[in-house]
């Protein structure tokens, strides 16, 4: 056989897979909104570039934070830790293995640690690092992607995100690729949970999500913010009043991925942007043909995370009150923020450190 046969053999068959090799995802077409990028509110600064990088004994991805009545400082990391620390985030020690892939974290008025934990669902830790299981599964369907949560003050109700119902993290290759995959899909597979400690009962508060990420309770919990990752765009929730069971835009389309949301203690809300948008995961929106063939790319040629450290605060009117940013991505995929006297300390999805700044709301 000639080369010119063989090598027109292997086009075929390359062009055969590129057009019919079954993909994971079903991508539904959509419209982004333009993405403005870097101005008014968001105009490039170096806030993040002189943060200081705390070590976390040899574990990494800090990925969400939580203080206690003491003010000592949790991290949930990528190997299934839950790490307690000083109120200025040193001397980090372990208090639990959840034995899964921890994310958000919370901890009740009564020293329950809550994790949301994204291979075995809603957790219960004790200050002694106990660890049980609250929620695994809604109506009779595992919970294969838990995110992030926000707790009430009495400890009775536990808001959660499930990020994908469709694209679990544990089967789907880590949190990092199922994530990747749900918002490649823009299937809607996102939903907001409610968990009620005295029934036992968990229901859907809201569904039809792109990509469910975090929450966090307004002062009075009237209301619920929550990320919508896969739309660029942080939402709020009615819990009660004349607007109760409704949702809103509360801050639309941003310059990258909102991930963790953490209330700070004068009220707004801290929002981390796990990575800038993508101009050409944008450029596939509308051409679901298009990215199917995309997904039949080896990894390294599709759409990928940009390294970008930023995190911002805003009030309930959705208006921007803080903007910290790192253009170099040295401190990359910024995940959230949490305030606690003179610090404002960072969390990220990857890197082995937690980030500190010397902050003051003033």
């Amino acid at each position: 056989m000639s080369w010119r046969r063989i090598a027109l053999a292997v086009g075929v068959l390359l062009i055969g897979y590129l057009l019919a090799w079954p993909t994971p995802v079903e991508p539904a077409a959509w419209a982004p909104p333009s993405d403005p990028g870097y101005q008014g509110a968001f105009a490039p600064n170096q806030g993040l570039a002189a943060l200081e990088r705390l070590p976390l004994g040899g574990l990494t991805g800090p990925e969400d934070l939580a203080l206690d009545r003491r003010g000592r400082l949790y991290a949930a990391t990528h190997e299934g830790k839950i790490v307690r620390m000083d109120p200025d985030g040193t001397h980090p020690t372990v208090l639990a293995d959840t034995g899964g892939r921890p994310l958000g974290v919370e901890v009740g008025a009564d020293g329950t640690i809550y994790v949301a934990d994204a291979y075995r669902g809603l957790l219960a830790v004790t200050s002694s690092g106990a660890v049980s299981t609250l929620v695994d599964s809604v109506d009779g369907q595992p919970l294969v992607y838990a995110d992030n949560l926000a707790v009430t003050r009495d400890g009775q109700r536990i808001y959660f995100s499930d990020a994908s119902t469709k694209f679990g993290a544990e089967a789907n290759g880590g949190t990092f690729a199922a994530s990747k995959l749900d918002i490649f899909e823009h299937g809607g597979h996102g939903r907001i949970l409610v968990y009620d400690k005295s029934s036992g009962e968990t229901k859907v508060l809201q569904s039809g999500l792109q990509f469910a990420n975090g929450v966090a309770l307004s002062e009075d919990e009237t209301r619920l913010v929550v990320a919508e990752t896969g739309m660029y765009r942080v939402l709020v929730i009615h819990l009660a009043g004349p607007k109760a069971g409704e949702m809103e835009v509360l801050i639309d389309n941003l310059p990258g991925f909102p991930d963790n949301v953490e209330r700070g203690p004068d009220g707004t809300f801290w929002v981390g942007l796990v990575s800038a948008r993508s101009k050409p995961l944008d450029g596939l929106a509308a051409h679901p043909f298009l990215r199917r063939l995309v997904m039949r790319l080896p990894a390294a040629a599709r759409p990928d995370a940009v390294a970008y450290g930023h995190v911002f605060a805003i009030d309930l009117d959705g208006k921007v009150q803080a903007d910290l940013q790192d253009p170099s991505g040295a401190y990359a995929k910024t995940t959230g923020a949490i305030s606690s006297g003179p610090w404002l300390f960072i969390s990220s999805l990857t890197e082995p450190d937690l980030g500190r700044l010397r902050w003051s709301p003033h």
